[in-house]
Order: structure tokens, then C-alpha cells, then sequence
């Protein structure tokens, strides 16, 4: 677009109040004066846009109804930091570019490339895929917004898809992240023959809507069933990152993390602690370390962290364990003991035939 056209558009923007005509044109300005080395200007009308409200004017807030998109999701404060994850090196380094690409959004616009806004998380519960995304939008000082399933999606037919246009018309008018926990809930595979026709209209209108996000907005998806999503679903997003369960060494290191908060640390070393837990998850090793803490506490000086820390790996191993299967052994009757499984056979034979 001719620069003079673009100036024609902004005038037209700040007399007709089109917030995103205004935020489109003077991003297209940037771009045209960083192509041209023109740094300082450009960041001149970077930082003027940034200063203009993108939400839409106070007489359509007032009147949007009360079932708006903003109904179906929920805004969290950030509470995490990358640096205070412990994350596979891919992972890590994925995230850092994610950032960066946001960070510097006006390079890549001047070379006429989107910074990538689309990531897919998946591996089991438990091990820091929310964490990760409340990561991502503390570092960028972006609004979190996790999507309300129970205000998604509805028992009429079309209702959810009407619910997804107001969620998304919403959520493009600013810049955030957008986290679907669970995403395996609307992002399910069509050719399933269990489905409904109603479920595979929703995973199409949803993908259509993905298509059409702006790169300000940026879209994080996890699940814990990953070969439930759709194939299409898969396509859509520009990252695709494994959250695998920690193994011993970062389970230490994480252990580690925890017990150094502690005012008395114990005498067992965190690969120590990590071995006694067992293979869990990173939720799972911080509920017990709170576990043991919450002893010491309530002893108020008369446990120590060591009596403490051998009482909770007693009762850690009385647990139920979703990762192995035979845990699921505790909610079974008890094993038959060794002279009542001899005597089973006998019990089991067959009468003898009679005798003709």
C-alpha cells in the first residue's frame, strides 16, 4: 500500500473511531518506516499505539448483552515465570523464541512475517503445561484468559458455536493469551463414529475461527489425550510441544527447588527424596514436599523436617498411583493367601462321572 494511502486510512480511522482499521494502519506504517531504517520514528508510532485503547468504545461495551464472549472465559493472574520452570531444553528454547517473536513483532512485520501464535501442549497431567502458557503471557505482560467450558458449551443444537463466535469476536479486541485446558473437549476427532454431528460442526467452526486470530493474540491448547484431537486440529498450530512425565533428574532438581524455601533443610538429599516418591509427576512431588511442610508447621518446633519428611514417605507409599497400573490393586479385594490358593483347585474339580 502506497504511503499515501495510508495516511488517507488513518485519517479515516480517528474520524470514524475504527479501532482496528487505527491499529492496522499505523502497524503498516511501522513496517515501512523499519524497512527503511527510519528506527526511531517507527518506534515513535509504535509506542503511540500502544498508548490508544483497543478496546472498543464505551457505548458498545455498555451495550454488549450480559452473555457476551466474555462470559466464557476467565482472566488469571500469571503466577509462574519461565525461570521458574523446569522445562525440556526444546521446550524452553521453543518458549524463548515465542517471546521473542512477540517482542520484536515489528522486525518480523517490516519483512512481512506474523510472529508465530499458535501452540499446542500435550502429555500427561500434572507437568507445567498451564504453568508454561501463565509463563508466556507473564513474560509479554499480556492479559491470561482460560477458556469456561461449563459457559462454553450448550445443549442446543448450534449453541456452542454461537457461544465460540462471541468468545473469539471478544478476544480479538486486544492483545492476550488465550489458554483451552483441556482442549481434547471441543478440538475431538470427526471421523469418530461415537461422535455427534453436532461435536463435528463445533471442531470446524473452531478451526476456521483459529484461522482467522490475529498474531496479537496468542492461542495455547493442552490435553492430556493428544490422539483424541482431530488431525486438522494438529495443522492449525504453528507449535506443537511435549510435556513428557520428569525423570529422576529433573524430578531432583525440582526437590531441590522446593526444600531450598524451607527454613530447616533435611538431612536426606533431594535425589534421595526424589527416589522415596517415586515416579511421579512435578503436582504430584509438590504435594507431598507441602504435605511434609504442613507437618512441620502444625508441630510448631516439636517435628522436625527429617520426622516429618520419613512420616510422609510412609504414608506416600500407601498411596494409589494413576501412572503404574498395578496400584489400581488397592481398590481390589485382597490377594488370596498361599494355602487358601492350593486349596482352590480341589474346590474347582469336576464331580466324578456315575458309574453306569
Amino acid at each position: 500500500m502506497a504511503r499515501s494511502d495510508l495516511l488517507v486510512s488513518l485519517i479515516r480511522a480517528g474520524a470514524t473511531g475504527e479501532r482496528e482499521l487505527l491499529k492496522s494502519t499505523v502497524e503498516a506504517l511501522v513496517a515501512d518506516e523499519r524497512a527503511k531504517s527510519h528506527h526511531t520514528l517507527a518506534d515513535r508510532l509504535q509506542r503511540a499505539l500502544n498508548a490508544v485503547s483497543i478496546t472498543p468504545p464505551p457505548l458498545m461495551s455498555s451495550a454488549l448483552p450480559a452473555n457476551s464472549g466474555r462470559d466464557a472465559i476467565l482472566e488469571v493472574v500469571p503466577r509462574f515465570q519461565l525461570d521458574d520452570l523446569i522445562l525440556p531444553l526444546p521446550v524452553r528454547r521453543n518458549a524463548e523464541h515465542v517471546i521473542e517473536e512477540h517482542m520484536r513483532a515489528g522486525v518480523l512485520r517490516a519483512h512481512g512475517v506474523e510472529p508465530r501464535h499458535r501452540v499446542l501442549l500435550s502429555g500427561p497431567p500434572g507437568n507445567g503445561k498451564t504453568s508454561f502458557a501463565e509463563s508466556i503471557a507473564e513474560a509479554l505482560a499480556l492479559p491470561f484468559f482460560m477458556v469456561r467450558y461449563d459457559a462454553l458449551i450448550g445443549s442446543y443444537l448450534g449453541e456452542t458455536n454461537v457461544r465460540l463466535r462471541k468468545l473469539f469476536d471478544t478476544i480479538r479486541t486486544q492483545p492476550s493469551v488465550l489458554f483451552f485446558d483441556e482442549f481434547d473437549a471441543i478440538g475431538k476427532e470427526r471421523g469418530d463414529t461415537h461422535e455427534t454431528g453436532e461435536i463435528k460442526r463445533v471442531v470446524s467452526f473452531l478451526l476456521m475461527q483459529l484461522d482467522q486470530l490475529p498474531s496479537y493474540v496468542i492461542v495455547i491448547a493442552a490435553t492430556n489425550h493428544a490422539e483424541l484431537l482431530d488431525r486438522a486440529v494438529w495443522r492449525r498450530f504453528q507449535l506443537r510441544l511435549d510435556f513428557p512425565a520428569p525423570d529422576q533428574a529433573m524430578l531432583a532438581a525440582y526437590v531441590n527447588r522446593m526444600i531450598g524455601n524451607w527454613p530447616e533443610r533435611p538431612n536426606a538429599s533431594a535425589s534421595d527424596i526424589a527416589r522415596a516418591i517415586g515416579k511421579v509427576s512435578y503436582a504430584e512431588a509438590l504435594e507431598f514436599c507441602q504435605n511434609v511442610r504442613r507437618r512441620c508447621i502444625l508441630g510448631l518446633g516439636d517435628i522436625a523436617v527429617d520426622h516429618a519428611l520419613r512420616i510422609e514417605a510412609d504414608l506416600w507409599a500407601c498411596r494409589v498411583n494413576p501412572i503404574e497400573p498395578h496400584a489400581e490393586r488397592s481398590h481390589q479385594a485382597p490377594a488370596p493367601s498361599r494355602s487358601t490358593a492350593k486349596r482352590r483347585p480341589s474346590q474347582k474339580k469336576d464331580p466324578p462321572a456315575s458309574k453306569t
